[in-house]
């Protein structure tokens, strides 16, 4: 049995080996995300294309199964919203830690208007959608 100690180093040691290679290939730049959203350089396609890849792969080996269940009615219009403030911000929601972490604090606003997308989401959802407050989490 794993201690908790144990997963929060294993946790923490995971998020910074994520935050240097996202660093590193250039998702916290948001010159190469401009890029790649306006079609003039490929290479971050690439990269998602290749981690898609790699994740296949790994499930594959694992023999992870997962049985397609019905699409929630905000999905669509979720990562409508989602990519549109990706691509305006420069972010999604990990990114603008790596930015504020290599030093660019304008990143601080996209960190600032997720919170307020999550809160919005959890306050509509209840109120007009009937949704359960688990619908919103990241």
């Amino acid at each position: 049995m794993r201690t908790r100690g144990a997963v929060l180093l294993a946790n923490i040691i995971t998020g910074l080996a994520l935050g240097y290679v996202v660093t590193n290939i250039g998702f916290g730049d948001y010159a190469e995300l401009n890029r790649m959203f306006t079609f003039q350089d490929l290479r971050m396609f690439l990269a998602f294309a290749g981690a898609v890849a790699l994740i296949v792969c790994v499930f594959a080996l694992l023999r992870v199964r997962r049985t397609p269940g019905r699409i929630h009615a905000g999905v669509v219009p979720g990562a409508v919203l989602f990519g549109t403030g990706w691509a305006i911000s420069g972010g999604c929601p990990a990114i603008p830690i790596v930015q504020v972490a290599s030093g660019y604090l304008p990143a601080l606003v996209t960190i600032v208007g997720v919170v307020v997308g999550i809160r919005l989401c959890r306050w509509a959802g209840t109120r007009y959608f009937h949704l359960d407050r688990g619908s919103c989490e990241l």
